[in-house]
């Protein structure tokens, strides 16, 4: 009798489960969860007009800036991309942190390491912070300085879970980190999710040194770069670090923000 009663249970709840939308490409009811969830993070916007908000135009969108045919169905090309370890910024700028190209105004920015990581030295990651901040420095009239205490234009930190910002950590994989245009407050601020496996290179672990040029470089104001080679592209890649290096794309947009250092051309 049990058995009847829950066969026909089962059978009533599948009868009214809805099918997957057309732009669920064939996709696994779990995996088009997860495409929404990543749509509505890094491709969502505040507007009144629904069609432009819908999951198939976000899903245009961000097949348009990662190079993809712009067919508004999910694929698996798309859900390998989605499943990439990256910045937790929103990828276009209408929809970001950055809708009015802000910058630094003063010639020297202070910068202070407020958290550290235990998975590195005190000591590397505050030269590896210098080194970041250092090859934005080469290409523009702004300077940065280290203070280990007070305030500071730019203070960065290590954290997990919720961190007082409203955008907390997902734990291992998925969001490393995230920053924010310069600014009064959080504005500047670049924070890193302690819960991944950082290191000062290697194959294993996220590579500190290309997260943080990344984030510093939203922390001076630039959005994220549809250019695979940039540094500011938002899905990390374990590159050759003695390759590393700023992109023509990333120079390019630094300096239409604060414009050309006079010697750049002699770093």
């Amino acid at each position: 009798m049990w058995l009847v009663v829950l066969g026909a249970v089962c059978l009533l709840h599948s009868s009214l489960a809805l099918p997957l939308p057309q732009e669920a490409g064939g996709m696994s009811e779990q995996q088009w969860k997860q495409a929404q969830n990543y749509l509505m993070r890094f491709y969502s916007r505040d507007t009144k007009a629904r069609d432009d908000n819908s999951i198939e135009v976000k899903l245009k969108k961000m097949q348009k800036f990662f190079g993809l045919p712009v067919t508004g169905i999910l694929s698996s090309h798309v859900t390998e991309i989605m499943q990439k370890p990256r910045c937790g910024v929103p990828d276009v700028l209408e929809y970001s942190l950055f809708p009015k190209s802000p910058k630094w105004t003063s010639k020297v920015v202070t910068y202070r390491v407020l958290s550290y990581t235990r998975d590195l030295p005190r000591a590397t990651v505050d030269s590896l912070v210098a080194k970041a901040l250092n090859m934005w420095s080469k290409e523009i009239p702004l300077s940065f300085k280290r203070v280990s205490w007070g305030t500071a234009d730019i203070r960065i930190g290590f954290a997990r879970g919720a961190h007082g910002d409203y955008n907390p950590f997902d734990g291992p994989g998925n969001t490393l980190a995230h920053a924010f245009a310069p600014g009064p407050d959080l504005g500047g601020d670049a924070h890193f999710d302690e819960d991944e496996s950082w290191t000062d290179g290697g194959k294993i672990g996220i590579n500190f040194l290309y997260a943080a040029a990344h984030e510093l470089g939203h922390s001076l104001g630039l959005g994220h770069s549809s250019d695979p080679n940039a540094v500011m592209y938002p899905t990390y890649a374990n590159a050759d670090p003695k390759n590393f290096k700023l992109s023509q794309d990333d120079i390019k947009g630094i300096q239409k923000l604060y414009g050309k250092r006079s010697n750049s051309a002699n770093n």
